[in-house]
């Protein structure tokens, strides 16, 4: 029994260092994320009761059907926010464990350039200057973030 666990110990350490399994789980990580924000979000949207009585379609709706129509609304916003947080998780990850993978390290460097790569690739519509821009914010922003994450932490002598 302790050999077969062993086994499967070692299969599932090989699956969660590939590179297409890092990718799967940032996508699904970010998908969930962007819908919890678009939750929240869509919850201040329906503060104000002013503004909703002032909409004619809302006013000719009963209880039950004003409340489908805002969940409908709240669950495409959360599928397009998710939707939009799992493209640029699963981007970034996979692009940061390729670069990674090729330079055999594991420092702020790697983040630095896939955060350009991932930049670059998401502004590519916009033309060369906003490319070059959007690469350099995500590499700041990804920089940042590792930053923060590999800091040394306090003493508490």
């Amino acid at each position: 029994m302790l050999e077969q666990q062993k086994k499967w110990e070692g299969y599932a350490g090989l699956a969660m260092e590939s590179c297409a399994t890092k990718t799967v789980l940032a996508g699904g990580a970010g998908f969930g994320i962007g819908a919890f924000f678009s939750l929240m979000s869509a919850s201040f949207a329906y503060e104000d009761p002013y503004l909703r009585s002032q909409t004619q379609t809302q006013a000719q709706l009963n209880t039950t059907q004003k409340a489908s129509a805002i969940f409908k609304e709240m669950g495409k916003g959360m599928w397009t926010s998710g939707k939009g947080f799992a493209k640029v998780g699963a981007l970034f990850a996979g692009i940061e464990c390729v670069v990674e993978s090729y330079r055999a390290k594991n420092d702020i460097y790697n983040s630095v350039a896939s955060g350009f790569i991932s930049g670059g690739i998401l502004a590519r519509n916009s033309g060369p200057k906003a490319v070059v821009g959007g690469g350099l914010a995500f590499a700041a922003f990804s920089a940042a973030i590792d930053s923060f994450i590999r800091r040394e932490p306090a003493d508490d002598d």
